[in-house]
């Protein structure tokens, strides 16, 4: 009994306590200041471009058809529509159960449009515009990313399946 009520060991008990809780709080501060083992690349592959307009304010022919609660995946059909059409519709197949909330749309190009798919014109080429670029745009129409014609459809998979995961249907 005596033994167990020794001071230095109830002193030691409550610094190792102490030391416990206090210790992971005194790593973070160390990461952050002298930012050791914090990663330092992105997590996107697309480019943000806030001088893209809404879509409601792109220089089409028509405005474009698409549910209002959908994402869209908008692309530029200017060059090689054919096997830029194909390779856009096989990732919206490979979303799977979340593919009804994305629709496509192929600006420019020649043909019908694959099943799912709208397809407007150019009034006018944007400045921004480039051949063969995709953007995807969030259900108010805003660009949210941009990929350049030779991008990988497997980072825009990616991508897009992150932005439909952090952002449930309502």
């Amino acid at each position: 009994m005596a033994q167990s009520l020794n001071p230095r060991r109830q002193r030691f008990k409550l610094l190792a306590l102490i030391a416990i809780f206090a210790a992971p709080m005194v790593v973070a501060w160390g990461m952050v200041e002298w930012r050791v083992g914090i990663p330092e690349e992105r997590t996107a592959h697309g480019e943000l471009d806030p001088d893209i307009p809404a879509l409601a304010q792109w220089p089409l022919t028509e405005r474009a058809s698409h549910d209002d609660d959908d994402w869209l995946l908008a692309y530029d059909c200017s060059d090689d529509c054919e096997r830029l059409a194909d390779q856009w519709w096989r990732l919206h197949r490979a979303l799977g159960r979340e593919a009804p909330r994305v629709s496509r749309l192929r600006v420019g190009g020649e043909g019908e449009p694959l099943p799912g798919e709208s397809a407007v014109q150019w009034a006018s080429v944007p400045q921004w515009q480039t051949p063969g670029r995709l953007w995807v745009l969030d259900p108010q129409g805003r660009a949210v990313l941009g990929y350049s014609a030779q991008v990988d459809p497997s980072d825009v998979l990616d991508d897009v399946e992150r932005l439909l995961s952090m952002n449930p249907e309502p």
